[in-house]
Protein backbone atom coordinates (compact mmCIF):
# COMPACT_ATOMS: atom_id res chain seq x y z
CA UNK A 1 0.00 0.00 0.00
CA UNK A 2 1.36 3.48 -1.59
CA UNK A 3 1.92 5.54 1.80
CA UNK A 4 -0.73 8.29 0.65
CA UNK A 5 -2.70 5.26 0.58
CA UNK A 6 -2.03 4.49 4.25
CA UNK A 7 -3.13 7.89 5.35
CA UNK A 8 -5.90 7.74 3.55
CA UNK A 9 -7.08 4.79 5.13
CA UNK A 10 -5.82 6.19 9.25
CA UNK A 11 -7.88 9.30 7.98
CA UNK A 12 -11.28 7.42 7.07
CA UNK A 13 -10.50 5.48 10.57
CA UNK A 14 -10.31 8.43 12.46
CA UNK A 15 -13.84 10.51 10.73
CA UNK A 16 -15.28 6.51 10.82
CA UNK A 17 -15.10 5.13 14.37
CA UNK A 18 -18.43 3.04 14.15
CA UNK A 19 -17.37 1.14 11.11
CA UNK A 20 -19.23 -2.36 10.90
CA UNK A 21 -16.97 -5.12 11.95
CA UNK A 22 -17.94 -8.33 10.35
CA UNK A 23 -20.60 -10.59 11.92
CA UNK A 24 -19.15 -13.65 13.38
CA UNK A 25 -18.38 -16.37 11.36
CA UNK A 26 -21.33 -19.25 12.48
CA UNK A 27 -19.68 -21.82 10.80
CA UNK A 28 -16.03 -21.48 12.27
CA UNK A 29 -17.98 -20.83 15.54
CA UNK A 30 -19.29 -24.51 15.60
CA UNK A 31 -16.60 -26.31 14.74
CA UNK A 32 -14.17 -24.51 17.37
CA UNK A 33 -17.55 -25.18 20.15
CA UNK A 34 -17.40 -29.28 19.36
CA UNK A 35 -13.29 -28.94 19.49
CA UNK A 36 -13.25 -27.39 21.94
CA UNK A 37 -15.79 -29.99 23.94
CA UNK A 38 -13.00 -32.01 24.59
CA UNK A 39 -12.03 -29.62 27.45
CA UNK A 40 -15.23 -30.94 29.32
CA UNK A 41 -13.13 -34.54 29.89
CA UNK A 42 -10.72 -32.46 31.87
CA UNK A 43 -12.75 -29.73 33.40
CA UNK A 44 -15.29 -32.80 34.76
CA UNK A 45 -12.37 -34.94 35.92
CA UNK A 46 -10.97 -32.11 38.21
CA UNK A 47 -14.39 -31.43 39.46
CA UNK A 48 -15.49 -34.87 40.37
CA UNK A 49 -12.22 -35.60 41.87
CA UNK A 50 -12.62 -32.54 44.03
CA UNK A 51 -15.65 -34.32 46.23
CA UNK A 52 -15.13 -37.59 45.12
CA UNK A 53 -11.55 -37.82 47.07
CA UNK A 54 -13.69 -37.44 50.67
CA UNK A 55 -16.08 -40.42 49.96
CA UNK A 56 -12.73 -42.58 48.04
CA UNK A 57 -10.78 -41.87 51.02
CA UNK A 58 -13.38 -43.21 53.41
CA UNK A 59 -14.40 -46.50 51.22
CA UNK A 60 -10.77 -47.85 50.50
CA UNK A 61 -9.26 -46.14 53.73
CA UNK A 62 -6.29 -45.00 51.97
CA UNK A 63 -4.30 -41.93 53.59
CA UNK A 64 -3.87 -38.20 52.49
CA UNK A 65 -0.66 -38.71 50.76
CA UNK A 66 -2.40 -42.03 48.38
CA UNK A 67 -5.67 -39.05 47.97
CA UNK A 68 -2.74 -36.28 46.57
CA UNK A 69 -1.35 -38.76 44.12
CA UNK A 70 -4.78 -40.56 42.92
CA UNK A 71 -6.07 -36.82 42.18
CA UNK A 72 -2.88 -35.40 40.91
CA UNK A 73 -1.22 -38.10 39.10
CA UNK A 74 -3.37 -37.82 35.73
CA UNK A 75 -1.41 -34.40 35.44
CA UNK A 76 2.23 -36.74 34.86
CA UNK A 77 0.41 -39.03 32.45
CA UNK A 78 -1.49 -36.18 30.71
CA UNK A 79 1.92 -35.22 28.95
CA UNK A 80 2.71 -39.03 27.44
CA UNK A 81 -0.64 -38.51 25.80
CA UNK A 82 0.10 -34.52 24.53
CA UNK A 83 3.20 -35.57 23.53
CA UNK A 84 1.32 -38.43 21.28
CA UNK A 85 -1.07 -36.23 20.02
CA UNK A 86 1.29 -33.61 18.97
CA UNK A 87 2.89 -35.97 16.47
CA UNK A 88 -0.10 -38.01 15.59
CA UNK A 89 -1.97 -34.65 14.84
CA UNK A 90 0.71 -34.14 12.19
CA UNK A 91 0.09 -37.75 10.96
CA UNK A 92 -3.78 -38.18 11.29
CA UNK A 93 -5.01 -35.16 11.22
CA UNK A 94 -6.72 -32.57 13.78
CA UNK A 95 -9.92 -34.07 13.33
CA UNK A 96 -9.24 -37.81 14.60
CA UNK A 97 -7.08 -37.08 16.97
CA UNK A 98 -10.04 -35.26 18.90
CA UNK A 99 -12.08 -38.50 17.83
CA UNK A 100 -8.93 -40.24 19.57
CA UNK A 101 -9.09 -38.72 22.70
CA UNK A 102 -12.67 -38.64 23.88
CA UNK A 103 -12.40 -42.50 22.79
CA UNK A 104 -9.20 -42.94 25.36
CA UNK A 105 -10.87 -41.07 27.72
CA UNK A 106 -14.15 -43.31 27.34
CA UNK A 107 -12.53 -46.46 28.29
CA UNK A 108 -10.69 -44.67 31.05
CA UNK A 109 -13.91 -43.48 32.58
CA UNK A 110 -15.77 -46.87 32.67
CA UNK A 111 -12.44 -48.86 34.21
CA UNK A 112 -12.22 -45.49 37.16
CA UNK A 113 -16.36 -46.47 37.50
CA UNK A 114 -15.61 -50.00 37.85
CA UNK A 115 -12.62 -49.90 39.92
CA UNK A 116 -12.55 -52.50 43.01
CA UNK A 117 -9.67 -51.32 44.96
CA UNK A 118 -6.72 -48.28 44.80
CA UNK A 119 -4.84 -49.89 42.28
CA UNK A 120 -7.10 -50.51 39.61
CA UNK A 121 -8.62 -47.09 40.22
CA UNK A 122 -5.01 -45.69 39.57
CA UNK A 123 -4.63 -47.84 36.26
CA UNK A 124 -8.12 -46.27 35.24
CA UNK A 125 -6.61 -43.09 36.22
CA UNK A 126 -4.14 -43.70 33.64
CA UNK A 127 -5.80 -44.62 30.66
CA UNK A 128 -8.02 -41.15 31.67
CA UNK A 129 -4.99 -38.98 31.58
CA UNK A 130 -3.79 -40.43 28.33
CA UNK A 131 -6.70 -38.87 26.70
CA UNK A 132 -7.21 -35.96 28.67
CA UNK A 133 -3.39 -35.30 27.56
CA UNK A 134 -4.74 -35.49 23.86
CA UNK A 135 -7.83 -33.60 24.48
CA UNK A 136 -5.02 -30.45 25.98
CA UNK A 137 -3.42 -30.48 23.31
CA UNK A 138 -5.76 -30.67 20.25
CA UNK A 139 -8.49 -28.01 21.51
CA UNK A 140 -6.56 -25.08 21.11
CA UNK A 141 -4.31 -26.14 18.00
CA UNK A 142 -7.43 -26.94 16.34
CA UNK A 143 -9.64 -23.83 17.45
CA UNK A 144 -6.63 -21.16 16.30
CA UNK A 145 -6.23 -22.61 13.03
CA UNK A 146 -9.90 -22.71 12.60
CA UNK A 147 -10.43 -19.16 13.41
CA UNK A 148 -10.85 -15.69 11.51
CA UNK A 149 -8.66 -13.37 12.48
CA UNK A 150 -11.20 -10.89 13.47
CA UNK A 151 -12.48 -13.32 16.32
CA UNK A 152 -9.76 -15.79 16.86
CA UNK A 153 -9.42 -14.61 20.81
CA UNK A 154 -13.49 -15.75 21.30
CA UNK A 155 -12.88 -18.72 19.90
CA UNK A 156 -9.66 -19.89 20.75
CA UNK A 157 -10.68 -19.56 24.00
CA UNK A 158 -13.73 -21.39 24.03
CA UNK A 159 -11.90 -24.52 25.43
CA UNK A 160 -11.27 -22.98 28.93
CA UNK A 161 -14.93 -22.11 28.58
CA UNK A 162 -16.07 -26.13 28.34
CA UNK A 163 -13.08 -26.78 30.67
CA UNK A 164 -14.72 -24.67 32.92
CA UNK A 165 -18.27 -25.82 32.44
CA UNK A 166 -16.54 -29.87 32.70
CA UNK A 167 -15.32 -28.15 36.49
CA UNK A 168 -19.27 -27.21 37.36
CA UNK A 169 -20.41 -30.49 35.76
CA UNK A 170 -18.35 -32.51 38.15
CA UNK A 171 -18.75 -30.33 41.09
CA UNK A 172 -22.79 -30.55 40.22
CA UNK A 173 -21.89 -34.49 40.14
CA UNK A 174 -20.73 -34.54 43.43
CA UNK A 175 -23.30 -33.18 45.34
CA UNK A 176 -25.92 -35.21 42.81
CA UNK A 177 -24.13 -38.71 43.86
CA UNK A 178 -23.52 -38.01 47.45
CA UNK A 179 -26.77 -38.89 48.39
CA UNK A 180 -25.72 -42.94 47.60
CA UNK A 181 -24.05 -45.54 49.45
CA UNK A 182 -20.56 -44.96 49.94
CA UNK A 183 -19.57 -47.64 48.04
CA UNK A 184 -21.56 -46.90 44.87
CA UNK A 185 -21.52 -43.06 45.00
CA UNK A 186 -18.01 -41.86 44.35
CA UNK A 187 -18.01 -44.58 41.25
CA UNK A 188 -21.01 -43.29 39.43
CA UNK A 189 -19.34 -39.65 39.93
CA UNK A 190 -16.03 -40.69 38.13
CA UNK A 191 -17.78 -44.03 35.52
CA UNK A 192 -20.58 -40.83 34.43
CA UNK A 193 -17.56 -39.05 32.61
CA UNK A 194 -18.01 -41.63 29.74
CA UNK A 195 -20.53 -40.01 28.41
CA UNK A 196 -19.71 -36.68 27.28
CA UNK A 197 -16.74 -38.46 25.51
CA UNK A 198 -19.05 -40.85 23.13
CA UNK A 199 -21.00 -37.38 22.20
CA UNK A 200 -18.13 -35.99 21.45
CA UNK A 201 -16.28 -38.81 19.09
CA UNK A 202 -19.51 -38.81 17.50
CA UNK A 203 -20.25 -34.83 16.84
CA UNK A 204 -16.49 -34.33 15.93
CA UNK A 205 -17.38 -36.32 12.29
CA UNK A 206 -19.34 -33.43 11.54
CA UNK A 207 -15.71 -30.94 11.82
CA UNK A 208 -13.90 -30.44 8.48
CA UNK A 209 -10.04 -31.18 8.74
CA UNK A 210 -7.55 -27.48 9.59
CA UNK A 211 -6.84 -26.03 6.56
CA UNK A 212 -3.70 -25.65 7.81
CA UNK A 213 -3.15 -29.18 7.74
CA UNK A 214 -4.35 -30.12 4.51
CA UNK A 215 -1.75 -27.34 3.28
CA UNK A 216 1.27 -28.92 4.83
CA UNK A 217 -0.25 -31.91 3.69
CA UNK A 218 -0.27 -30.44 0.08
CA UNK A 219 -4.11 -30.31 0.00
CA UNK A 220 -4.56 -27.45 -1.66
CA UNK A 221 -7.91 -27.66 -3.37
CA UNK A 222 -9.66 -29.13 0.41
CA UNK A 223 -7.91 -26.50 2.43
CA UNK A 224 -9.12 -23.39 -0.04
CA UNK A 225 -13.00 -24.74 -0.12
CA UNK A 226 -12.92 -25.01 3.93
CA UNK A 227 -11.30 -21.19 4.62
CA UNK A 228 -13.77 -19.82 2.52
CA UNK A 229 -16.37 -21.26 4.29
CA UNK A 230 -14.28 -20.29 7.88
CA UNK A 231 -13.27 -17.16 6.88
CA UNK A 232 -15.08 -13.29 6.79
CA UNK A 233 -14.55 -12.71 3.27
CA UNK A 234 -13.56 -14.21 -0.11
CA UNK A 235 -10.73 -11.80 0.06
CA UNK A 236 -9.30 -13.10 3.85
CA UNK A 237 -9.69 -16.73 2.51
CA UNK A 238 -7.59 -15.80 -0.41
CA UNK A 239 -5.00 -13.88 1.91
CA UNK A 240 -5.28 -16.99 4.33
CA UNK A 241 -4.63 -19.34 2.13
CA UNK A 242 -1.57 -17.40 0.72
CA UNK A 243 -0.12 -17.30 4.22
CA UNK A 244 -0.37 -20.76 4.57
CA UNK A 245 1.57 -21.32 1.56
CA UNK A 246 4.45 -18.96 2.70
CA UNK A 247 4.84 -20.58 6.09
CA UNK A 248 4.66 -24.42 4.51
CA UNK A 249 6.90 -23.45 1.91
CA UNK A 250 4.78 -24.05 -1.27
CA UNK A 251 5.48 -21.56 -4.26
CA UNK A 252 2.41 -19.05 -4.49
CA UNK A 253 2.03 -20.03 -7.93
CA UNK A 254 1.32 -23.52 -7.09
CA UNK A 255 -2.88 -23.51 -7.03
CA UNK A 256 -3.50 -27.19 -7.93
CA UNK A 257 -5.82 -29.24 -5.66
CA UNK A 258 -3.19 -31.75 -4.99
CA UNK A 259 0.41 -30.43 -4.86
CA UNK A 260 3.42 -32.78 -3.88
CA UNK A 261 5.00 -32.07 -0.62
CA UNK A 262 8.52 -33.30 0.49
CA UNK A 263 7.86 -35.66 3.22
CA UNK A 264 11.05 -35.07 4.47
CA UNK A 265 10.57 -31.61 5.21
CA UNK A 266 7.22 -32.30 7.10
CA UNK A 267 8.36 -31.93 10.70
CA UNK A 268 12.54 -32.59 9.70
CA UNK A 269 14.62 -30.17 12.06
CA UNK A 270 11.46 -29.00 13.81
CA UNK A 271 12.91 -30.30 17.51
CA UNK A 272 16.52 -28.71 16.54
CA UNK A 273 14.96 -25.60 15.46
CA UNK A 274 12.76 -25.09 18.30
CA UNK A 275 15.25 -26.39 21.54
CA UNK A 276 18.70 -26.42 19.48
CA UNK A 277 19.15 -23.61 16.99
CA UNK A 278 16.43 -21.47 17.75
CA UNK A 279 16.29 -17.89 15.62
CA UNK A 280 15.66 -15.15 18.11
CA UNK A 281 12.15 -14.78 17.59
CA UNK A 282 11.76 -18.61 17.98
CA UNK A 283 13.44 -18.32 21.29
CA UNK A 284 11.68 -15.68 22.53
CA UNK A 285 8.02 -17.10 21.34
CA UNK A 286 9.53 -20.58 23.39
CA UNK A 287 10.30 -18.79 26.65
CA UNK A 288 6.98 -16.93 26.57
CA UNK A 289 4.67 -20.18 25.77
CA UNK A 290 6.45 -22.30 28.79
CA UNK A 291 6.18 -19.29 30.94
CA UNK A 292 2.55 -18.54 30.23
CA UNK A 293 2.16 -22.35 31.05
CA UNK A 294 4.14 -22.59 34.34
CA UNK A 295 2.87 -19.29 35.82
CA UNK A 296 -0.88 -20.29 34.88
CA UNK A 297 -0.65 -23.32 37.01
CA UNK A 298 2.23 -22.47 39.97
CA UNK A 299 -0.15 -20.02 41.34
CA UNK A 300 -2.61 -22.32 42.58
CA UNK A 301 -5.64 -22.99 40.39
CA UNK A 302 -5.72 -26.90 40.39
CA UNK A 303 -5.24 -26.69 44.49
CA UNK A 304 -8.19 -24.49 44.78
CA UNK A 305 -10.32 -26.52 42.43
CA UNK A 306 -9.04 -29.61 43.62
CA UNK A 307 -9.20 -29.02 47.28
CA UNK A 308 -12.10 -26.74 47.65
CA UNK A 309 -13.96 -28.85 49.95
CA UNK A 310 -10.55 -29.02 52.41
CA UNK A 311 -10.01 -25.07 52.23
CA UNK A 312 -13.59 -24.58 52.71
CA UNK A 313 -13.12 -27.32 56.14
CA UNK A 314 -10.07 -25.29 57.48
CA UNK A 315 -12.10 -22.02 56.88
CA UNK A 316 -14.58 -23.43 59.59
CA UNK A 317 -17.36 -25.33 57.03
CA UNK A 318 -17.63 -28.78 58.73
CA UNK A 319 -20.70 -30.01 57.08
CA UNK A 320 -19.92 -32.50 53.83
CA UNK A 321 -22.79 -30.70 52.02
CA UNK A 322 -22.16 -27.32 52.58
CA UNK A 323 -18.78 -27.79 51.22
CA UNK A 324 -20.03 -29.44 48.11
CA UNK A 325 -22.42 -26.68 47.51
CA UNK A 326 -19.63 -24.01 48.39
CA UNK A 327 -18.04 -25.90 45.61
CA UNK A 328 -20.73 -25.69 43.17
CA UNK A 329 -20.24 -21.89 43.66
CA UNK A 330 -16.70 -21.96 42.70
CA UNK A 331 -17.34 -23.61 39.59
CA UNK A 332 -20.45 -21.44 38.82
CA UNK A 333 -18.13 -18.27 39.11
CA UNK A 334 -15.85 -19.85 37.32
CA UNK A 335 -18.07 -20.75 34.60
CA UNK A 336 -19.70 -16.93 34.11
CA UNK A 337 -16.36 -15.22 34.77
CA UNK A 338 -14.67 -17.51 31.38
CA UNK A 339 -18.00 -16.31 29.42
CA UNK A 340 -17.57 -12.91 30.00
CA UNK A 341 -13.49 -12.80 29.31
CA UNK A 342 -14.66 -14.42 25.91
CA UNK A 343 -16.00 -11.25 24.98
CA UNK A 344 -13.06 -8.88 26.38
CA UNK A 345 -10.39 -11.06 24.65
CA UNK A 346 -10.88 -9.27 20.94
CA UNK A 347 -11.57 -6.14 22.47
CA UNK A 348 -9.70 -5.49 25.26
CA UNK A 349 -6.50 -7.49 24.06
CA UNK A 350 -4.51 -10.64 25.83
CA UNK A 351 -1.92 -8.50 27.42
CA UNK A 352 -4.10 -5.99 29.42
CA UNK A 353 -6.92 -8.54 30.30
CA UNK A 354 -3.88 -10.63 31.44
CA UNK A 355 -1.96 -8.37 33.67
CA UNK A 356 -5.17 -7.26 35.29
CA UNK A 357 -6.22 -11.49 36.17
CA UNK A 358 -2.77 -11.58 37.63
CA UNK A 359 -3.27 -8.63 39.56
CA UNK A 360 -6.51 -9.86 40.67
CA UNK A 361 -5.19 -13.80 41.74
CA UNK A 362 -2.61 -11.49 43.98
CA UNK A 363 -5.25 -9.88 46.01
CA UNK A 364 -7.05 -12.33 46.28
CA UNK A 365 -4.43 -14.72 47.44
CA UNK A 366 -2.98 -12.28 49.91
CA UNK A 367 -6.72 -12.44 51.41
CA UNK A 368 -7.46 -15.77 51.34
CA UNK A 369 -3.70 -16.15 53.26
CA UNK A 370 -4.62 -13.89 55.84
CA UNK A 371 -7.97 -15.09 56.23
CA UNK A 372 -6.88 -18.61 56.97
CA UNK A 373 -4.04 -17.39 59.05
CA UNK A 374 -6.90 -15.88 61.40
CA UNK A 375 -9.20 -18.73 61.07
CA UNK A 376 -6.26 -21.27 61.91
CA UNK A 377 -4.88 -19.25 65.53
CA UNK A 378 -8.35 -18.35 66.40
CA UNK A 379 -9.95 -20.39 69.13
CA UNK A 380 -13.66 -19.18 68.63
CA UNK A 381 -15.56 -19.45 65.20
CA UNK A 382 -15.11 -16.12 63.25
CA UNK A 383 -17.95 -15.77 60.95
CA UNK A 384 -16.31 -12.87 59.40
CA UNK A 385 -12.81 -14.50 58.57
CA UNK A 386 -14.73 -17.80 57.56
CA UNK A 387 -16.97 -15.31 55.10
CA UNK A 388 -13.68 -13.40 53.82
CA UNK A 389 -12.20 -16.66 52.77
CA UNK A 390 -15.34 -17.92 51.17
CA UNK A 391 -14.96 -14.44 49.11
CA UNK A 392 -11.30 -14.72 48.38
CA UNK A 393 -11.74 -18.07 46.77
CA UNK A 394 -14.34 -16.56 44.83
CA UNK A 395 -12.48 -13.81 43.90
CA UNK A 396 -9.73 -16.06 43.23
CA UNK A 397 -10.94 -18.09 40.97
CA UNK A 398 -12.80 -15.52 39.35
CA UNK A 399 -9.81 -13.74 38.48
CA UNK A 400 -7.68 -16.64 36.84
CA UNK A 401 -10.88 -17.53 34.65
CA UNK A 402 -11.17 -13.88 33.19
CA UNK A 403 -8.11 -13.91 32.01
CA UNK A 404 -5.02 -16.04 32.86
CA UNK A 405 -7.15 -19.08 32.44
CA UNK A 406 -8.16 -18.68 28.36
CA UNK A 407 -5.47 -16.64 27.53
CA UNK A 408 -2.53 -19.42 28.46
CA UNK A 409 -3.95 -21.15 25.30
CA UNK A 410 -4.97 -18.84 23.84
CA UNK A 411 -2.02 -16.73 23.46
CA UNK A 412 0.49 -19.93 23.84
CA UNK A 413 -1.37 -21.94 20.20
CA UNK A 414 -1.43 -18.76 18.31
CA UNK A 415 2.52 -17.25 18.59
CA UNK A 416 4.22 -20.53 17.27
CA UNK A 417 4.83 -20.35 13.52
CA UNK A 418 3.24 -23.42 11.77
CA UNK A 419 5.55 -25.16 11.26
CA UNK A 420 6.56 -25.47 15.05
CA UNK A 421 3.37 -25.47 16.18
CA UNK A 422 1.91 -28.56 16.93
CA UNK A 423 4.94 -29.54 18.96
CA UNK A 424 5.50 -26.30 20.48
CA UNK A 425 1.62 -25.93 21.57
CA UNK A 426 3.01 -30.28 22.83
CA UNK A 427 5.47 -28.65 25.36
CA UNK A 428 3.49 -26.02 26.67
CA UNK A 429 0.80 -28.85 27.50
CA UNK A 430 3.64 -30.86 29.31
CA UNK A 431 4.89 -27.72 31.12
CA UNK A 432 1.09 -27.22 32.12
CA UNK A 433 0.48 -30.23 33.18
CA UNK A 434 3.22 -31.26 34.74
CA UNK A 435 3.44 -27.87 37.04
CA UNK A 436 -0.13 -29.17 37.71
CA UNK A 437 0.73 -32.25 39.02
CA UNK A 438 3.19 -31.03 41.25
CA UNK A 439 0.57 -28.74 42.66
CA UNK A 440 -2.00 -31.14 43.11
CA UNK A 441 0.58 -34.20 44.38
CA UNK A 442 1.80 -31.58 47.11
CA UNK A 443 -0.47 -29.21 48.46
CA UNK A 444 -1.88 -31.52 50.81
CA UNK A 445 1.62 -31.79 52.53
CA UNK A 446 2.47 -28.20 51.73
CA UNK A 447 -0.35 -27.53 53.94
CA UNK A 448 0.44 -29.57 56.79
CA UNK A 449 3.92 -28.43 56.81
CA UNK A 450 3.49 -24.51 56.34
CA UNK A 451 -0.48 -24.55 56.91
CA UNK A 452 -2.82 -23.71 54.74
CA UNK A 453 -2.36 -19.53 54.96
CA UNK A 454 1.16 -20.07 54.38
CA UNK A 455 0.31 -22.35 51.20
CA UNK A 456 -1.73 -19.53 50.07
CA UNK A 457 1.25 -16.12 51.28
CA UNK A 458 4.06 -18.84 48.76
CA UNK A 459 1.33 -18.60 45.81
CA UNK A 460 0.74 -15.03 46.15
CA UNK A 461 4.51 -14.38 45.53
CA UNK A 462 4.08 -16.88 42.78
CA UNK A 463 1.64 -14.88 41.34
CA UNK A 464 3.46 -11.37 41.80
CA UNK A 465 6.64 -13.14 40.08
CA UNK A 466 4.02 -14.29 37.03
CA UNK A 467 3.04 -10.33 36.95
CA UNK A 468 6.70 -9.51 36.19
CA UNK A 469 7.34 -12.20 33.74
CA UNK A 470 4.08 -11.47 31.34
CA UNK A 471 4.73 -7.44 31.37
CA UNK A 472 8.39 -8.55 30.76
CA UNK A 473 8.24 -10.45 28.09
CA UNK A 474 4.74 -10.63 26.27
CA UNK A 475 3.83 -8.36 23.42
CA UNK A 476 0.10 -8.09 21.99
CA UNK A 477 -1.00 -10.02 19.70
CA UNK A 478 -4.86 -9.13 19.01
CA UNK A 479 -5.79 -7.99 15.72
CA UNK A 480 -3.06 -9.58 14.00
CA UNK A 481 -2.75 -12.78 11.35
CA UNK A 482 -0.64 -16.37 12.76
CA UNK A 483 1.61 -15.73 10.13
CA UNK A 484 2.32 -11.84 11.98
CA UNK A 485 2.81 -12.81 15.08
CA UNK A 486 6.01 -14.28 15.16
CA UNK A 487 7.52 -10.78 13.69
CA UNK A 488 6.26 -8.93 17.13
CA UNK A 489 8.81 -11.53 19.25
CA UNK A 490 12.67 -11.62 19.16
CA UNK A 491 13.19 -8.49 21.44
CA UNK A 492 13.03 -9.48 25.11
CA UNK A 493 12.78 -5.89 26.37
CA UNK A 494 9.71 -4.83 23.66
CA UNK A 495 6.99 -3.29 25.35
CA UNK A 496 5.26 -1.33 22.44
CA UNK A 497 2.38 1.24 23.88
CA UNK A 498 0.57 0.43 19.84
CA UNK A 499 0.79 -3.45 20.70
CA UNK A 500 -0.04 -3.22 24.25
CA UNK A 501 -3.11 -1.31 23.27
CA UNK A 502 -4.07 -3.69 20.60
CA UNK A 503 -3.42 -1.29 18.15
CA UNK A 504 -2.28 -2.16 14.84
CA UNK A 505 -3.07 1.14 13.08
CA UNK A 506 0.98 1.93 11.66
CA UNK A 507 2.36 1.05 8.43
CA UNK A 508 0.52 -2.39 7.62
CA UNK A 509 -2.84 -1.03 8.60
CA UNK A 510 -5.89 -0.88 6.68
CA UNK A 511 -8.87 1.39 7.24
CA UNK A 512 -10.85 -0.72 9.23
CA UNK A 513 -8.23 -1.00 11.53
CA UNK A 514 -7.45 -4.86 10.85
CA UNK A 515 -3.72 -5.27 10.03
CA UNK A 516 -3.12 -5.60 6.53
CA UNK A 517 -2.02 -9.37 6.15
CA UNK A 518 0.90 -10.85 5.54
CA UNK A 519 3.20 -8.23 5.95
CA UNK A 520 5.72 -7.71 8.90
CA UNK A 521 4.50 -3.86 10.04
CA UNK A 522 6.80 -2.47 7.16
CA UNK A 523 5.36 -3.05 4.38
CA UNK A 524 7.91 -6.06 3.72
CA UNK A 525 6.14 -9.65 3.22
CA UNK A 526 6.92 -11.78 6.05
CA UNK A 527 10.06 -14.08 5.83
CA UNK A 528 9.16 -17.68 5.55
CA UNK A 529 9.66 -19.48 8.60
CA UNK A 530 11.74 -22.25 6.44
Amino acid sequence: MAEAEVAAALTNNEFEPHQKKPSRNKYALACAMLASMTSILLGYDIGVMSGAAMYIKRDLRISDVKIEILAGIINLYSPIGSYIAGRTSDWIGRRYTIILAAVIFFVGAILMGFSPNYAFLMFGRFVAGIGIGFAFLIAPVYTSEISPTSSRGFLSSLPEVFLNGGILLGYISNYAFSKLSLRMGWRLMLGVGAIPSMFLAVAVLAMPESPRWLVSQGRIGEARKILNKISDSKQEAHQRLADIKDTAGIPQECNDDVVPITKKKQGKGVWKELLLYPTPAVRHIFIASLGIHFFAQATGIDAVVLYSPRIFEKAGIKSDNKKLLATVAVGFVKTVFILVATFFLDRVGRRKLLLSSVSGLIISLLTLAVSLTVVNRSKTTLNWAIGLSIASVLSYVGSFSIGSGPITWVYSSEIFPLRLRAQGVAIGAVVNRVTSGVISMTFLSLTKAITTGGAFFLFAGIAAAAWVFHYTLLPETRGKTLEEIEGSFGNFCRKSKKSANGEGLNRNSTGNGQIQLGTNGQNQPLASVD
